[in-house]
């Protein structure tokens, strides 16, 4: 079973976006888990003069890095993610790379008709900076819109195309993930092989 870590990228209380980062948790929970992590106490992120990390940041970049994936859910205000999510990645970028080369992928959930599209497009940019470096798969952005009603009491989604949508993400995920991991192999030994011969050299 697949390890990965679940990051809601807002601290609001009541957030559907926290709902759907554990309903993800609860619904794979015979397939995948998924150890949802917690930046709310995180400080607004500011270079340190002796570029020290504040307490839990660098744990949390331990999780991500050994993890075989994450998964992120994302609120949109302003046609963009919120400052939350915008300063924990400040910090796990900040002289720490946990994302690079990590298959990640990315949810939403917003009041609106529209869905969380614009701001899961400026995340898939950020994921792709060069301090961050994560990979996405293209086209696979998952969203729920009319988020309000979109659960039932017990934290459910209720549309049954909504969670097929998502099961078939997901399956596609994993096989990305898969691919992912064998190609980091594959780079592993280039490198060896490559130091190899500049020691004979």
């Amino acid at each position: 079973m697949k390890h990965y870590i679940g990051i809601a990228g807002t601290h609001a209380k009541g957030s559907t976006n926290t709902k759907l980062i554990h309903f993800i948790k609860n619904h794979l929970a015979d397939r995948a888990e998924v150890e949802i992590i917690d930046a709310s106490n995180w400080p607004v992120f500011q270079k340190t003069p002796d570029g020290k990390l504040p307490e839990g940041v660098q744990a949390v970049a331990d999780k991500i890095a050994a993890a075989d994936g994450v998964i992120i859910s994302t609120p949109e205000y302003d046609h963009t993610i919120p400052a939350a999510l915008m300063n924990t990645f400040a910090w796990l970028s900040y002289g720490i790379h946990p994302f690079d080369n990590k298959p990640v992928m990315i949810t939403g959930a917003s009041f609106g008709a529209l869905g969380t599209s614009r701001a899961q497009g400026h995340l898939r940019r950020m994921l792709d900076a060069p301090e961050v470096h994560a990979q996405t798969m293209a086209s696979s952005d998952f969203m729920v819109s009319r988020s309000l009603n979109a659960f039932d009491e017990e934290g459910n989604l209720k549309d049954p195309a909504l969670v097929k949508r998502f099961d078939e993400l997901f399956a596609e995920f994993e096989v990305f993930v898969d691919l992912m991991a064998k190609l980091a192999q594959v780079n592993q030994v280039a490198e060896a092989d490559a130091a190899k011969v500049g020691e004979a050299e």
